[in-house]
């Protein structure tokens, strides 16, 4: 009766002080409204990158494929765009960029998230014309979207 007594003791015991299980990674920034400033790298013209700054708004929630953080530049084939390859390890947010059609445009955007911000890179690479450019993003969170704005993104 005291064996059984202790067994389920220890059975108990191991239970209790199991490690809870890890909450899962983020798969993109918090939602929210988000000042964003971005500056595009062409090769060899990095004297003549320009920083700006806009407000996106960015979904609580997305689709499965729906690209976590837009590309912000003007001009940029990426708004019929998926994410494809999603991939989290720790702070890190990683995915590739996928345009429909032969010869479209494509990237891979890397970010490093937090809290309340994230910073990170997309390289680009547009299509047929092997032009490769990176826009390098800083952003942090000023507040929850307006109903309006939600899942928007400002260009500039």
């Amino acid at each position: 009766m005291t064996s059984s007594r202790a067994l389920s003791a220890t059975i108990f015991l191991a239970m209790v002080v199991q490690p809870q299980p890890l909450r899962a990674e983020p798969r993109s920034p918090p939602g929210g409204s988000y000042e964003v400033t971005a500056r595009l790298e062409l090769p060899h013209l990095e004297r003549w990158g320009v920083d700006k700054t806009t407000i996106i708004c960015l979904p609580s929630s997305r689709d499965g494929d729906e690209i976590p953080v837009p590309v912000l530049s003007a001009n940029n084939p990426f708004a019929k765009c998926t994410a494809a390859n999603l991939m989290t390890d720790d702070s890190k947010l990683e995915y590739d960029i996928v345009c429909p059609g032969r010869g479209a445009a494509r990237g891979r955007a890397v970010y490093i998230l937090s809290p309340n911000k994230f910073t990170g890179r997309v390289a680009m690479v547009m299509g047929a014309k092997n032009m490769t450019m990176t826009e390098v993003q800083h952003a942090r969170r000023i507040g929850e979207c307006s109903p309006a704005k939600l899942g928007s993104a400002a260009r500039f």
